[in-house]
């Protein structure tokens, strides 16, 4: 909880700015203490002396007034703060941190900073929409960066879609989770704890330019590993063709093919205690592999392609699964999610299953959030909100360990 911890609160320009005196008023009732940084864009919405009577602590707007703390003030801040949270978060401040560029107060505190930053957006709907907001939110987040959705609903400018500032309530429970969650990771519980992790998705040659996939770009897999290593745990990653850039202590082995992904985790196993297969791997390949390319004048109208079946990696390793190893499963389904999720517990000697739903927006392949389901042999079943990647990678790490 963040009870006695000291929050940094960013405010930023934008019509909800009104909304950061609700959130002082929801973290002084949880007993924190909260130091308020604003832009001047924000100070164009309410006044600073707004903050300093609701927080009994100074709000901080030009980077180069007298200090109110002996040491330079966004390092100060920055040390001090146990979480900051940005709310309202404009575009602007977000591609700022996104790009590296600290030229304010705000965004100088949020690079000094080592501790959890967690991002609460506010924005027109087209602006939220656009891709380049988009990616510098992805950015953000593959960054170490947390992000709280905005809602959806008619906004001030008249537009109605999604863009609205989270509800409050909301943002103070995400907050103190991400805060938990942050916290739990300095702990090492994973210690002496060896994983074998797949992610992303194979591809099946048909000839030198041309193969068959599918839509998964890893980063479910990368944010387990990730989780892993930051909870003390070895890991050793195999992973199929994706753009991501693989964490810092991870043991990376690369695969194109699901052959060869299954050869690579046989060679591996025997040295994991608890196996997490996340890797969206292909059920079939062609049964012919072309040398050249296949020329489109050499082809009639239709293209028949005959595929063969590939090894099923999670069937065959549940087979070889020794007593008090653990092993994790994913499912992306589309309908009947629970009852596919237990016959695949059931086939493939799993101890849970972690399935979602790919048609729900914000869930399944290339998102940076997920929405899934958790089934275990017992037949428990829980679903989560839609939330970050990362947060689901420490949920299935702390299932793991009431395992063990």
């Amino acid at each position: 909880m963040l009870r006695g911890k000291n929050v940094v609160l960013g405010v930023t320009g934008g019509i909800a700015a009104y909304k950061a005196c609700e959130i002082i008023s929801g973290l002084k009732k949880i007993g924190a203490n909260i130091d308020v940084i604003m832009t001047k864009s924000a100070a164009e919405f309410i006044t600073p002396y707004t903050f300093q009577s609701l927080t009994g602590n100074p709000a901080i707007l030009n980077m180069f007034e007298s200090p109110k703390y002996w040491d330079m003030e966004h390092i100060s801040l920055a040390q001090k703060s146990d979480i900051l949270l940005i709310a309202p978060a404009t575009a602007n401040i977000m591609g700022k941190v996104a790009n590296g560029i600290a030229d304010d107060m705000l965004t100088t505190t949020i690079m000094a900073s080592n501790k959890p930053v967690v991002f609460a957006p506010a924005m027109n709907t087209k602006m939220y929409e656009n891709p380049v907001v988009q990616k510098n939110m992805e950015t953000l987040i593959a960054r170490g960066y947390h992000i709280i959705p905005p809602k959806g609903g008619m906004l001030a400018c008249g537009d109605e879609g999604q863009g609205k500032l989270q509800d409050v309530t909301i943002i103070l429970e995400e907050l103190q989770k991400i805060y938990q969650k942050e916290l739990k990771t300095e702990k090492k519980d994973l210690e002496g704890l060896k994983f074998l992790v797949t992610a992303g998705p194979t591809r099946e040659i048909i000839d030198p330019v041309r193969f068959l996939s599918n839509h998964s770009t890893g980063k479910m897999g990368y944010e387990i590993a990730k989780a892993i290593v930051k909870r003390g745990g070895r890991v050793t990653l195999i992973s199929g063709p994706t753009s991501l850039r693989a964490p810092e202590g991870v043991d990376l082995v690369l695969v194109e093919t699901a052959e060869e992904m299954f050869e690579a985790v046989k060679k591996a196993y025997p040295q994991c205690d608890i196996l997490i297969k996340s890797a969206a791997v292909s059920d079939y390949r062609p049964k012919i592999r072309e040398a050249q390319k296949v020329k489109k004048e050499s082809q009639e109208e239709e293209m028949q392609l005959t595929l063969v079946r590939n090894p099923d990696i999670l069937l065959e390793l549940g087979k070889m699964k020794k007593p008090g190893n653990i092993h994790v499963g994913f499912a992306a389904e589309t309908e009947n999610i629970v009852e596919h999720g237990q016959e695949k517990i059931q086939k493939k000697n799993l101890d849970f299953i972690v399935a979602n739903d790919v048609t729900e927006e914000g869930a399944g392949f290339a998102h940076n959030t997920n929405i899934v389901h958790f089934i275990d042999k017992n037949g428990d079943h829980s679903k989560t909100e839609k939330v970050e990647k990362s947060a689901i990678a420490h949920e299935i790490l702390d299932k793991v360990l009431l395992l063990k």
